[in-house]
């Protein structure tokens, strides 16, 4: 080991926060998802945040815990991204794909609308909802 401490990249915070946002629209917590995947609930949150690097086969198993494919963790990321001319790394604290501060699907009740959405039974139950979401946002 180099002795150097751990500093992410731009697409280790990236793929963190794509694992954190399908947890949350599969309505799981980080205890949830660890069991599922066998590591501490303080795993997943390092994680999440970036604070450990996830390795190549842990991102599969995460896939398939997740039930989405691998691709849906680099989902976003553009084709070219700047590197330091010195060293050839990401950029630290860089980001990969600004969102707007008001983007409705970065927020955490956007996700559980949509979950619970999904979650009901009928088609019929689900146009009730839609139907009502219109009525109220004046687009009937």
């Amino acid at each position: 080991m180099s002795g150097k401490p751990f500093t992410p990249s731009a697409i280790d915070e990236h793929i963190g926060q794509r694992m954190q946002l399908r947890r949350v629209m599969m309505g799981l917590s980080q205890k949830d998802l660890a069991k599922i995947c066998g590591v501490t609930f303080q795993q997943i949150q390092k994680y999440e945040c970036a604070g450990n690097r996830i390795s190549a086969s842990r991102l599969f198993e995460l896939s398939a815990a997740l039930e989405t494919p691998v691709s849906f963790f680099f989902a976003g990321l553009p084709g070219h991204i700047e590197r330091e001319p010195r060293n050839g790394r990401l950029f630290k604290g860089s980001r990969v794909r600004d969102q707007e501060e008001n983007d409705p699907l970065a927020k955490n009740e956007s996700l559980q609308l949509i979950n619970l959405y999904w979650k009901l039974p009928t088609d019929s139950q689900r146009e009730t909802v839609m139907k009502m979401l219109k009525a109220l946002n004046g687009q009937e």
